[in-house]
């Protein structure tokens, strides 16, 4: 056995600790780029807390998910401000735009060089800037991870920029910095969270540290995240946005699987959230993922975790894995996820996605390989 374990070098947790910010930063400088999203007044709190510290800001909003080009628009405005550090506050999108544009703003040459898939995948030369992570959606977990999602419009996929150095200084994890996310946002993210402590326990690369965070995160999914569409509180608040503290933790250590697989490049390709996309996706994964098991690896250990896994959402001793499969498919239907025919995504697509999919960091995770023929079952069952 063999396993590696990094993260943020301190991670705060728990309602109001965005008010600690101040004395967070004190050392980094006396100018922050705050990267945000697309409304910029809920970054207003954060304002006023820096200037309280004497910290001048920024501000820098991402509409929609970061591009390449979003990114260098950052690092430019990182050197034209004079900024010491950077903080992403907002959800996975503004985070991840922040982690691009800290490592880009040290790193010299061309971001190709820097970039997986589209460039040459070279490790960074130099530590990035130093990054505060403060996410207000339970989802993504990108606070606790080590690359940077980025879209490239022109090659319509979604790469990665990764090492280990984007880890951020500090992450905060403040609930109540949630509390007024839309429901239907609140549902995709949710389920992106639960997706992200399920796939890392069956994945290939699952080790006993991500496991510990996937087995106390499951259940706490389980029971809050159908609350915390419907009716939520505080208490589901909280157990939703460490649901996604536990699945960053987790991916960041370990693999996701193809539900994550086909999410990347799917939203490469269409104009979809993320969490959405995961969504309709991971039941149909996980019923032709078990199927795929019982023919071929019926002794296999992914078959065993995907019946532990059942048992912690559904809370039953003797639930098999298949009761683990209908448990998130009636989640799905009652959180009302969209099909992918809604995002413009038809059958004809399907060789494409598959080929864009195969290869991807995710898919490989997979707790088994999957044919051309499982990947296009699950696009059809999605769509």
């Amino acid at each position: 056995m063999r396993f590696e374990f990094a993260t943020a070098t301190r991670i705060l947790f728990g309602a109001g600790t965005i008010n600690e910010i101040g004395a967070l930063v004190d050392r980094l400088g006396g100018r922050a780029l705050v990267v945000t999203g697309r409304n910029p007044k809920r970054v207003e709190r954060l304002l006023a807390l820096l200037d309280a510290a004497h910290i001048g800001a920024y501000v820098y909003p991402i509409d929609g998910e970061p591009t390449v080009g979003m990114a260098l628009e950052g690092v430019k405005h990182v050197r034209e401000e004079e900024c010491d550090f950077v903080v992403g506050f907002g959800g996975g999108s503004a985070l991840d735009g922040a982690k691009a544009i800290a490592a880009l703003a040290t790193n010299p040459g061309d971001p190709m060089d820097y970039l997986e898939v589209i460039g040459k995948g070279k490790p960074l030369q130099r530590p990035p800037l130093p990054l505060i992570l403060i996410p207000t959606t339970a989802g993504t977990g990108s606070e606790v991870t080590r690359n940077a999602v980025l879209a490239a419009p022109e090659q319509r996929v979604k790469v990665s920029l990764r090492s280990p150095s984007m880890l951020a200084k500090v992450a905060i994890v403040d609930p109540e910095l949630t509390y007024d996310v839309p429901a239907a946002v609140t549902a995709y993210t949710g389920m992106d969270a639960l997706a992200q402590v399920l796939e890392p326990y069956v994945s290939i690369s699952a080790n006993p540290i991500t496991d510990a965070f996937c087995r106390e995160g499951l259940p706490r999914a389980a029971r809050s995240l159908s609350k915390v569409v419907n009716a939520p509180d505080a208490e589901n608040r909280e157990d939703m946005a460490l649901v996604s503290l536990y699945g960053g933790l987790a991916l960041a250590n370990s693999r996701l699987g193809a539900a994550h697989g086909f999410a990347g490049p799917l939203g490469g390709m269409y104009d979809a959230p993320h969490g959405a996309l995961v969504a309709a996706l991971l039941p149909h994964v996980m019923t032709v993922n078990l199927r795929a098991l019982m023919e071929r690896q019926p002794d296999g250990q992914a078959l065993r975790r995907y019946t532990q896994t059942a048992t912690l959402l559904t809370g039953k001793p003797r639930a098999s894995a298949q009761h683990g499969a209908v448990w998130v498919t009636k989640l799905v239907a009652e959180l009302r996820i969209p099909p992918l025919r809604k995002y413009g995504i038809k059958s004809e697509h399907f060789d494409d996605i598959i080929d864009k999919s195969a290869n991807s960091n995710s898919m490989k995770g997979n707790p088994i390989t999957l044919t051309h023929d499982e990947m296009r079952e699950i696009l059809e069952m999605a769509l």
